[in-house]
């Protein structure tokens, strides 16, 4: 079952209690698909099963809270506990992915956890790096809180009003071509972030090379 049909299986209440959720535990540093869930739930909006301003709500406050509990949780924990999770999950906390983010941190400080929200690694990594960092927690919270709210918020006005208007202009069309258009959409954003990626990766190695 995709995650659109097991999100229509379940109360609209449940559905926004379960986007915060998500979104939250993928803040504080696990790897869940959170975007995945909330552009969902902005189609579901869109199809008026839910309300686009909870989804947006309840999408924003898991973040915000989320990271900042992964904050607490890097600055107590340190880089040894990036040390473990390195060790037992390489695919995301490889010490080349902590390296990286670190690099983020020291280069661009808040504006990392701001548009750290927009990547999907950075955006398990930002709150529990920035504590392990020993970043100042009111800065944290500044970017926090508005990058939360500009991701979240600003994902869910964005599908939620491209669902409407296909429904008005794409009547001859079903939702899974809806949900095609949206999947190219997604590939492409991906395939972009993996290449700006890349890149930053050659200008760590470069700036790491010249320390």
């Amino acid at each position: 079952m995709h995650v659109d049909e097991w999100l229509q299986a379940i109360p609209a209440l449940w559905v926004c209690a379960l986007v915060g959720l998500v979104i939250g535990l993928e803040s504080l540093g696990i790897p869940l698909p959170g975007e995945i869930v909330l552009v969902s739930s902005a189609l579901l909006a869109a199809k008026g099963t839910v309300s686009p301003v909870w989804v947006g709500v309840c999408a924003s406050a898991g973040a915000i809270v989320g990271d900042s509990i992964g904050y607490a949780i890097g600055r107590r924990g340190g880089k040894p506990m990036f040390d473990r999770l390195g060790r037992r999950f390489p695919r995301h906390f490889a010490p080349a992915h902590i390296v990286r983010a670190g690099h983020y941190f020291h280069r661009y400080g808040m504006w990392t956890v701001f548009f750290g929200r927009f990547v999907a690694l950075l955006r398990i990594l930002a709150g529990p790096l920035a504590g392990a960092l020993h970043m100042p927690y009111w800065r944290f919270l500044v970017a926090n809180v508005l990058g939360g709210i500009v991701w979240a918020g600003g994902t869910t006005m964005v599908v939620y009003y491209l669902g409407r208007a296909a429904e008005k202009w794409l009547k001859g069309f079903s939702w899974a071509g809806l949900g095609l258009a949206v999947l190219l959409g997604v590939t492409t954003t991906l395939l972009i972030r993996r290449r700006a990626a890349r890149l930053a990766g050659r200008d760590g190695e470069e700036a790491a090379g010249t320390g």
